[in-house]
């Protein structure tokens, strides 16, 4: 009993441990997924998009019919309104209600235009949703190499313990020089500030990041401990104007709405129509009523030239609006293939240091120690090679760190998610 109480006691540990980890660790997939979903901004276009469709939903209604009523035809002398069968007693009390009918094709131009404002604020979410991918991406990155980067200041300070360690030992029988060992000492102490350098880098990604997830910037959590390159094929020959970018996209969307916006325009100048229908209560003679139809002419020289102006207006509005969606393709195109290339490069040198110049210097290292525990070798040259080999490392994740920036910006370019 007591072993099988002891088992499920420390299972429930262990699932509260899982937990636990589960809740510290964010993964990069995750972090977009949740800065997408809960960022402010993209909020604020959801709401705006809701206030837009809401204002659609109300864009064929018609105006409120008008009631009136009052006195008519009554005369100073109030006398005279006691005699019925008097033809001058012509007072009366009038009731009437208007309606105004507005023209069919007036109304669903307004309301087309409204939706195609809704259609942009989409868009424009979008496209902030791909400008915060970025940020998180970098911020993410900055800290995977910072960590790797102590994972590496780590070990080099255990190997230079142990070689300070070793050259003490040598120097009490005489056999290695006090200076090696300041020195030696110096270099360590540089270590510990090469730590603290990379911890506030650490610190202000996680304030970055914990913006984004828009929770407080003190919380600690765990990062993926690998991450791996996305190695995209650099093809410059596949590279075309690009026409499907949200923020593009959001500039066609404004270019039909401002389309839609002169159909507006355009059916102004269509007419109006209304109902008039009245009833006079008369007091001297029998009861009259009537009814009357309207119609509004904007074709008058005076309002049709309102109408043509703001047409105008518009068009040449769109056409600035075209050159400037053809300037933004371009230079989406330029910034892809400038980052391309880059990445050509970059991963190339990375490749290097990899596989020829981080290897040749761990050799170098390694030669130099057992030729100084052997006295055929000098501290000072031991110690420019393992100084070497630290700062090849330290480059080679830089590097790394540049392809992944590199990645991330080629994926905002392209904008994929």
């Amino acid at each position: 009993m007591k072993k099988l109480i002891s088992f499920v006691s420390i299972f429930y540990l262990a699932i509260l441990n899982i937990r636990a980890q589960s809740t510290n660790h964010i993964s990069l997939e995750n972090l977009v997924q949740q800065v997408e979903t809960n960022f402010p901004s993209i909020l604020q276009y959801q709401y705006n998009t809701q206030s837009i469709q809401a204002r659609a939903a109300g864009a064929k209604a018609w105006m409120p019919p008008t009631f009136s009523t009052g006195l008519m035809s009554f005369p100073y002398n109030l006398s005279m309104v006691r005699e019925e069968n008097n033809p001058m007693n012509q007072s009366g009390i009038a009731f009437s209600v208007e309606q105004m009918i507005p023209n069919q094709r007036k109304l669903n131009a307004k309301r087309n235009y409204i939706n195609s404002l809704a259609e942009i604020e989409k868009a424009k979410s979008e496209w902030t949703k791909n400008e915060l991918r970025l940020e998180a991406k970098i911020l993410y990155y900055k800290r995977y190499v910072a960590e790797k980067k102590q994972s590496i200041l780590k070990e080099s300070e255990e190997i230079l313990q142990l070689l300070i360690t070793s050259t003490e030992e040598k120097f009490s029988n005489n056999q290695s020089q006090l200076q090696t060992i300041y020195k030696a000492k110096a270099r360590l102490a540089e270590l510990g500030n090469m730590q603290l350098m990379l911890e506030g880098a650490i610190a202000e990604s996680n304030i970055g990041l914990n913006i984004l997830l828009v929770r407080d910037v003190n919380t600690s959590f765990q990062i993926d401990s690998l991450i791996s390159l996305q190695n995209y094929l650099f093809d410059f020959a596949e590279i075309s104007p690009i026409s499907t970018r949200s923020d593009i996209t959001a500039l066609s969307k404004y270019i039909q709405s401002m389309q839609l916006e002169q159909r507006v325009m355009k059916t102004g100048s269509r007419p109006d129509f209304g109902i008039r229908a009245e009833h006079m209560q008369m007091f001297g003679m029998p009861n009259q009523w009537s009814v009357m139809g309207m119609v509004t002419i904007p074709i008058v020289p005076w309002s049709s030239k309102m109408y043509s102006s703001e047409i105008n207006s518009i068009g040449f509005q769109i056409q600035s609006m075209e050159q400037e969606k053809q300037t933004m393709e371009l230079m989406a195109t330029k910034m892809i293939s400038e980052k391309l290339s880059m990445l050509n490069y970059e991963n190339a040198q990375y490749e290097s240091y990899t596989t020829n110049i981080v290897p040749a210097y761990e050799n170098n290292l390694q030669a130099n120690i057992l030729a100084y525990r052997n006295n055929t070798g000098d501290f000072f040259v031991l110690l420019d090679a393992w100084e070497m080999l630290l700062m090849k490392k330290l480059e080679a994740y830089d590097k790394l760190f540049n392809i992944l920036k590199l990645e991330a910006e080629y994926e905002y370019e392209k904008e994929i998610k």
